[in-house]
């Protein structure tokens, strides 16, 4: 019996095709001179800020370009310096970007419905998810619960632990009752890591990263090649279930119940 679902928010929940983080990320990147690619930029999509900038730093063409700039190897210190620019630049923009997805408050409500508690995490931090939160609400969405990085030492995904404390705080007995469910590679791991069961949202997703308007003025037939390789994505990230929309969620919610 499944009490309680955790969603992501960026990308899953809020913010069509996670856009404020890739803008913000590429802005700080490019100020130092070393522009990187929409496809680099969300590969790590999901994980703590500094820790995505950290592995997107290690990628080895950002990694050779970048001591081609600066004439030497990144450092921790250099991590820091984009981080200084990017945060100011994702606080300037998440409030446009905190509209709930389609479905989103239809199948929320059918969920509670249900009987089940809802729960979120994030890759943004509590100072980011302050505004996040409050923009949401205005607009009808709001989670029983939310944690951030910040409230588990800082050890985001993949580690467990945000979905751990959801457990706690929203009272769930087993890792058997808990979906979680995400738009990115970071997500799915993270659900794996805590052995709940992990679903990947395609439509709006990082991993699909298109607007809204992109999706829906493609073909049947490119909609149904992209939405088979970011299944395929995370299918090999460990997803128990990939499904297309949200709109799809209660049905599967109802399966696992039987």
């Amino acid at each position: 019996m499944i009490e309680a679902v955790i969603f992501d928010w960026a990308g899953t929940a809020v913010d069509y095709g996670c856009f404020a983080p890739v803008q913000a990320f590429r802005e700080a990147f490019a100020h130092y001179d070393v522009p990187v690619t929409m496809e680099e930029t969300r590969k790590p999509m999901g994980m703590l800020k500094r820790d995505h900038i950290r592995t997107m730093m290690k990628m080895e063409r950002i990694a050779t370009e970048w001591k081609r700039v600066h004439g030497r190897e990144a450092t921790e210190e250099d991590v820091e310096a984009v981080y200084a620019q990017f945060e100011p630049k994702l606080f300037s923009i998440l409030k446009d970007y905190s509209s709930p997805k389609p479905f989103v408050l239809e199948t929320v409500d059918t969920l509670r419905k249900m009987g089940i508690k809802i729960g979120s995490s994030t890759g943004y931090t509590d100072a980011m998810m302050d505004i996040v939160v409050k923009g949401a609400a205005k607009e009808g969405y709001s989670p029983d619960f939310w944690i951030s990085p910040d409230g588990v030492g800082g050890k985001g995904r993949p580690y467990p632990y945000m979905i751990f404390e959801n457990m706690k705080v929203l009272g769930v007995s087993s890792v058997k009752n808990v979906v979680k469910v995400g738009d990115t590679v970071s997500d799915i791991r993270e659900g794996v890591s805590a052995g709940v069961w992990s679903v990947g949202v395609i439509e709006g997703s990082s991993e699909l990263g298109l607007t809204q308007e992109e999706f829906e003025q493609m073909s049947p037939e490119q909609k149904e090649k992209e939405c088979c390789r970011v299944e395929q994505v995370f299918r090999k990230a460990g997803a128990d279930f990939v499904i297309d929309n949200l709109s799809q969620l209660p049905a599967l919610i109802r399966m696992l119940g039987k």
